[in-house]
């Protein structure tokens, strides 16, 4: 092993500072002036646009060896990166439930990222914000405030740990010790034939198969058929199994269908289940004046999930899972190891975060939600919920008013599901024919929706979880719609 250097030796230390910082504040003014033009003029570009080939090759570059100058750096993300975004920043993207973000929590997405702190837990600034808006997104959701919850990537890691308090509650062993093996009885999950296909990830990823999920079939609106569940659970506990969890749907991903939320806490307390909500797109509801009778029965549940990326528009990623007992909710993910011993005081003498949730390493989330609900008022978002709820009934009313377009299923809230109809056309033929002009619709940069089946039928998709969205948009989409269908239709008919 080589001597050190001495101090009289040259030893020239490295480190991703600036050698400019006046250099480096110049251009950070500018970057911010560029984004602030982004988003006020993002109603003037197309929602989406392909990448030219050069722009996708810029992808396949090699690892870089040397530096780049960071002016330069940032060029070539102006250039490939913010003229080609998915979209869903834009008034006219109904595609995938989403949100649509907002400046006030980039800033805060940014400031967390210049102060750098770990939210695994400890005694600092950053924990006890994302501690308060736990606290806040308890208090949104009629949760007492003794209940627990941590904030996580977003619904799907959400809906896994409230499914995986309620294996451990649920197992009737030390499921953390001895594994799902030496549960007695399997234990089974029930959730409506609509429910999101992450609670079939969680089902696998907690070890307790596809096969513990039980889908229930649905009614007319789509919701959980209440009675179709008490009839299996009773078949489930006489073959052997124990029913251990329902997850109650607060808005569908396929039509926002709400499950009864009133009637599945009662039917949860009288079987001896866990209740699970899983509420990544309708939880929030319960701040909407309006709308909030929707989601009345939330606050029994013993889990929920919520998104605050969603209707609280915070930038990605930001979702949340509460419990109400926070002791079981801790005993399932809490590990002590001899590096993290909590000490009576200096940064260890706190709670650590990461006790309830899978990561040890954990971004500071809560700021852009903090920034933004402090500059908002929860008042707000509420109106904006409703204001997307009532966006859904006006796109509604123009497509029972307009004979080319029809309702594949009821619209609960803000998703509705609709297709383009010609006389003569069915099935597949039909089914191409609307894909046809949702894909019309992207590549001229008019709006982005996507298509799903409903109960064996396909139709287009639009799901208006977008603060910028504004009736006009809406009245353009039919029109499009019913402009390129006609279109369509008559090219073909001259082929």
């Amino acid at each position: 092993m080589g001597a050190l250097p001495t101090e009289h030796e040259p030893f020239e230390e490295e480190t991703l500072d600036p050698k400019d910082w006046a250099a480096l504040r110049t251009l950070s003014h500018r970057i911010v002036d560029d984004a602030i033009d982004y988003i006020s003029g993002v109603r003037e570009r197309c929602v989406w646009q392909d990448m030219p080939e050069a722009v996708r090759a810029s992808f396949d570059a090699a690892l870089p060896q040397a530096p780049t100058p960071v002016a330069e750096v940032y060029r070539e993300v102006a250039a490939n990166i913010l003229g080609y975004p998915m979209g869903n920043i834009h008034p006219r993207f109904w595609s995938w439930y989403m949100g649509s973000s907002n400046f006030t929590g980039a800033l805060g997405d940014f400031l967390a990222a210049v102060q750098g702190s770990n939210l695994g837990g400890g005694n600092h600034a950053a924990a006890l914000m994302d501690q308060q808006v736990v606290d806040w997104c308890k208090e949104m959701m009629g949760f007492p405030a003794d209940a627990s919850g941590t904030l996580v990537s977003g619904g799907s890691v959400a809906n896994i740990i409230g499914l995986a308090v309620a294996r451990n509650v649920k197992a009737g062993v030390d499921i953390r010790e001895l594994g799902v093996a030496a549960i007695e009885r399997r234990l089974r999950y029930y959730g409506s034939d609509q429910m999101h296909s992450c609670h079939r990830k969680g089902m696998e990823t907690l070890g307790l198969g596809n096969q513990a999920l039980r889908r229930i079939s649905t009614d007319a609106e789509l919701r959980i058929d209440v009675a179709a569940l008490k009839r299996a659970i009773t078949e489930d506990r006489a073959a052997g199994f124990k029913p251990a969890c329902v997850i109650a749907t607060a808005g569908t991903v396929n039509t926002g269908a709400i499950d009864d939320l009133q009637a599945l806490a009662t039917l949860a307390a009288e079987e001896d289940l866990w209740l699970h909500v899983d509420g990544c797109i309708g939880a929030l509801m319960a701040i909407a004046p309006e709308n909030r009778f929707r989601v009345a029965g939330i606050e029994k549940a013993n889990s929920v999930a919520l998104d605050p990326h969603k209707w609280l528009h915070a930038p990605f990623e930001a979702g949340c899972v509460l419990v109400q007992d926070a002791a079981a909710h801790r005993q399932t993910f809490a590990v002590t190891p001899e590096f993290l011993v909590a000490t009576t005081r200096g940064l260890a003498a706190a709670p650590w975060l990461y006790d309830y949730g899978l990561q040890t390493t954990r971004g500071f989330r809560a700021l852009k939600i903090w920034m933004a609900l402090k500059e908002h008022g929860i008042v707000k978002f509420g109106r904006l919920v409703d204001q997307n709820i009532a966006q859904g009934r006006y796109l509604s009313g123009l497509i029972e008013a307009e004979p080319a377009l029809e309702l594949v299923a009821p619209t609960s809230i803000n998703i509705v599901c609709f297709r383009y109809r010609c006389e003569g056309k069915h099935g597949e033929e039909l089914k191409a024919l609307n894909i046809e002009i949702m894909l019309r619709l992207q590549d001229e940069g008019t709006a982005v929706l996507s298509d799903t089946t409903v109960h064996g039928e396909h139709c287009l998709r639009v799901a208006i979880n977008n603060h910028r969205t504004k009736r006009q948009d809406l009245k353009l989409l039919v029109d499009e719609i019913v402009r390129l269908g006609r279109e369509i239709v008559s090219a073909n008919a001259a082929t």
